[in-house]
């Protein structure tokens, strides 16, 4: 006689209505509210309002901060997973630790904080502004911010890859001759690619719909530093919940398409892979 598997959970029907239940009242529901508030709005309308100047000049604000911010993160998060992973050092672990920091910091604090730094009179901001260059208050200071908020997306990402890579993969470059730079883009950087497009798209997510560590950072000057999330929470103070729910449903719908397009690469990348091997 066979004998029945035990099962530590649930079954998967009710295992998948949980998971659809919890999935719904914490993210469908409340998308579906943007689309909800908009059908009140025909298309001129909606148009009209995410096309106006001072609301373009947002999209473009918190757009390309979020992207140098993000990219920054791609290039510092690699860094410093790769020191966590392969080298020991005193004080590891509290370096470890620290890369959560701004996921426990409340971002109003984050921001009262980057700002007192680095305005110019600031530890930071002082020490740049004797050469002229101004960083709280700029776009600059956003994506100071932004980097602070995002970077913990890529270490998290990446970190867990390079613990399970192969060193003899390395080794073996190595005494083919490969030198340091060869072997990190050949040997190493393919098997880390998906993880760092991972943590690139979450962290730009996360980026392009930051509030509290960037309002105070910005100086939210029109036209100049002003960001997306700011014009939204103006709308909502005003009582327009259409307009800023069409403004909010853009970046709604760039925030899916980042995310689709970096799940498409992951796919593609593991195809490839499966294929060398």
């Amino acid at each position: 006689m066979k004998k029945a598997n035990k099962r530590v959970i649930p079954g998967f029907g009710l295992s998948m209505g949980i998971t659809i239940s919890i999935l719904s009242i914490v993210v469908l529901i409340p998308l579906a509210s943007l689309v909800v508030f908009t059908t009140g709005m025909d298309i001129g309308e909606i148009l009209s309002t995410i096309t106006r100047s001072r609301v373009l000049a947002s999209f473009e604000v918190s757009f390309i901060t979020a992207l140098i911010a993000s990219l920054i993160n791609a290039v510092m998060g690699v860094v410093l997973a790769w020191v966590l992973v392969r080298y020991d050092f005193p004080c590891k672990r509290l370096l470890d630790g620290m890369i959560e920091l701004p996921f426990a910091l409340p971002t109003a604090v984050a921001g009262i904080a980057l700002t007192s730094l680095t305005a110019d009179t600031g530890l930071i901001g002082g020490f740049f502004a004797q050469f002229g260059v101004k960083i709280a208050y700029t776009r600059v200071g956003i994506i100071v911010a932004l980097v602070f908020i995002g970077i913990p997306f890529v270490v998290r990402a990446v970190q867990p890859v390079l613990e399970k890579l192969d060193a003899s993969y390395e080794e073996a470059a190595g005494v083919l001759g490969a030198s340091r730079t060869r072997i990190f883009w050949k040997v190493i950087f393919p098997e880390i690619r998906p993880a760092v497009f991972t943590g690139f798209g979450l962290a730009f997510g996360r980026c392009l719909g930051e509030y509290g560590s960037v309002v105070f950072i910005a100086g939210n000057q029109p036209y100049e530093t002003e960001i997306t999330p700011l014009i939204i929470m103006s709308e909502l103070q005003e009582y327009d919940y259409a307009s800023a729910t069409a403004i909010a449903l853009v970046m709604l719908l760039v925030s899916f398409l980042i995310l689709f397009l970096v799940n498409l690469i992951q796919i593609r990348n593991a195809k490839i892979l499966k294929g060398g091997n």
